[in-house]
């Protein structure tokens, strides 16, 4: 919280102008509302003395200007509230997105998409509902409250005396409930997160789920996961129900106290009844905006909590820190690496292998053996616990990012389609690339054909809500975008594992023209793509048992011989199966 206070007052200091200007109206406003009470009370005298007509009527004439002053002016203040609350959403909105696209890869991953989508949804809409609605309404709600006491008081000091009865009913229960909520909205932002998590995955696994009978698991955690978003929820709620009683009756005790202690003072002679009827107005008049900025408070923590949350991406710390070294050539070497995604359980245990530029290694091994993990510590995704992993004799973790991309790129069968045109698509990769660039990478991945029948070329809009690409198309353009970043180096996860066989296919006929001439490290499910390599590692819990050429692993009949004849045999099988149906 005391970040988030920081934050606070910085964007306070640098839009202090728009501030000052919503303070002044908001002022004005609250000084104009004040002129019914006293009107009122003015009245009472009148009507009660003299009984001039003509002071009535110019006191109801005094009345009506105040309500058009008042309602000219709040329209304003509110204008300007609203205009400073959408500029400071914006910057927060922006610094968020900033933030959020430069955090470490290895970081939202460990976290899981739940949470970065809880923060970018959830937290997001709940700050904006404070600053577009929250900051107007408290400013209005506060500067009313403070000039009606100060109006109040200029009128009778003696009769505002029952405005102090409220007192012990907002700040003994507030502060109980002050104590709590921070840490009780945490905890329900957090379930949110960790809700969006399980519902995301089993969307997106729904296929696997359906294959492997996990229905009955997935609901569990669902169950799981809601139960607990019910308990936040009846948390946070609780200690609403404990606050807002005591906060009422705060709202009309110091009322019923102005009218038994201001008629007793007017009777008595020491205040007009004016002035009774006056300040009782004053301290009736509190009672919405006061409740407006308690109310709001409970708001307030929703928002400052979801503030928590959105600025505190920009304080998760990165995973390396570039030393300025440059690589001297293109050598990628593995030095007894061992990795860990938790403290104490290492998933690479002394990993060590050397590739030579243009050299294709293809890694293998059964499901779970550390071959994923160890692409992605070559490709720098992730920096090893121990040992190294050097391009050039510099350590990957070492190299500025846009400088790594350009050294070692991971590619997997996730591909992403961002909303925007086909050109910009590929510009992500070199933002300095002519049209003539874009083309020849579409061209490279056999692309081009079917960019040009876009309805509008380069410049058709895909992505959400635009022309809708294929599977295929989508992974021919994140393989243009490699054409451009240009990398020496290629770490492939299986690009094509996901698709129909004949898009495999056409693909895998992309593919082979983006790594020709390149380093090559293929991730192999399919034992075809070890059958091509030059080389092939053999991972097994999480260490390198063998390695070595495709015919030299077969002639040793170890852990490779195994696989290759299991693999070779399976379509054997199947067409045995068929044959015999």
């Amino acid at each position: 919280m005391r970040t988030v206070g920081a934050q606070t007052r910085t964007l306070v200091r640098e839009h202090r102008g728009l501030v000052s200007w919503v303070l002044g109206l908001h002022a004005l406003a609250a000084l104009a509302a004040l002129a019914g009470p006293w009107l009122v009370g003015r009245l009472v005298d009148v009507v009660s003395g003299s009984r001039d007509t003509g002071s009535v009527d110019r006191i109801a004439l005094g009345l009506a200007g105040a309500i058009v002053v008042q309602t000219a002016l709040t329209w304003g203040a509110r204008r300007m509230s609203f205009i400073l609350g959408e500029t400071v959403f914006a910057q927060l909105r922006e610094q968020f997105v900033g933030r959020a696209v430069n955090l470490p890869l290895s970081t939202v991953e460990r976290a899981g998409t739940g949470d970065l989508v809880a923060r970018t949804t959830n937290d997001v809409e709940a700050l904006s509902h404070v600053v577009r609605f929250g900051i107007p309404s408290l400013f209005v709600a506060a500067m009313t409250v403070l000039m009606t006491i100060v109006a109040a008081l200029l009128t009778s000091p003696l009769a505002t005396l029952p405005i102090l009865l409220g007192v012990p009913f907002y700040w003994f229960s507030t502060r109980r409930y002050l104590r709590y909520a921070a840490d009780g909205y945490l905890w329900e932002r957090a379930t949110y997160a960790q809700l969006n998590g399980v519902i995301a995955e089993t969307v997106d696994g729904a296929r696997t789920v359906d294959a492997l009978s996990l229905t009955g698991m997935r609901r569990k955690e669902f169950r799981k996961a809601l139960h607990e978003c019910y308990r936040a929820e009846r948390y946070t709620l609780g200690l609403r129900l404990h606050w807002f009683p005591s906060v009422v009756f705060g709202y009309y005790v110091p009322t019923a106290g102005a009218i038994v202690w201001g008629g007793w003072l007017a009777i008595n002679g020491h205040i007009t009844a004016g002035a009774a009827t006056a300040v009782t107005l004053y301290i009736q008049q509190m009672t919405n905006p006061l409740d407006e900025v308690l109310s709001w408070l409970d708001e307030i923590q929703v928002g400052a909590t979801s503030l928590a949350r959105v600025i505190g991406v920009g304080d998760v710390p990165p995973d390396r820190r570039a030393t300025g070294e440059h690589p001297d050539g293109s050598e990628l070497v593995v030095d007894d690496v061992r990795y860990a995604y938790r403290l104490g359980h290492d998933v690479l245990r002394g990993v060590s292998l050397d590739l030579q530029p243009g050299e294709r290694l293809a890694i293998v091994g059964p499901s779970g053996a550390g071959k994923s993990t160890l692409g992605r510590l070559m490709a720098g995704i992730d920096g090893p616990r121990e040992g190294r992993v050097d391009v050039g004799g510099v350590p990957l973790v070492d190299l500025e990012l846009g400088e790594l991309r350009g050294e070692v790129a991971l590619v997997t069968q996730e591909h992403h389609v961002f909303v925007g045109t086909l050109a910009d698509n590929l510009l992500l990769a070199r933002p300095a690339a002519s049209r003539d660039d874009l083309e020849a990478a579409l061209a490279a991945v056999d692309a081009l054909a079917w960019a040009r029948g876009l309805p509008d070329g380069l410049d058709t809009i895909v992505g959400s809500g635009g022309y809708v690409l294929t599977e295929a198309q989508s992974q021919q353009v994140a393989l243009a975008r490699l054409v451009l970043a240009d990398p020496h180096t290629l770490v492939l996860d299986e690009a094509t594992s996901l698709l129909d066989p004949r898009a495999a296919r056409h693909l895998e006929r992309s593919l082979a023209a983006v790594v020709d001439g390149r380093t090559v490290v293929a991730i192999a499910h399919r034992l075809h793509t070890a059958h091509d390599a030059d080389r092939v590692a053999v991972v097994e819990d999480g260490q390198v048992s063998e390695i070595g050429t495709h015919d030299e692993l077969v002639a040793a009949d170890g852990a490779y011989a195994a696989l290759w004849a299991s693999w070779r045999d399976e379509p054997s099988r199947d067409t045995a199966s068929a044959t015999e149906g």
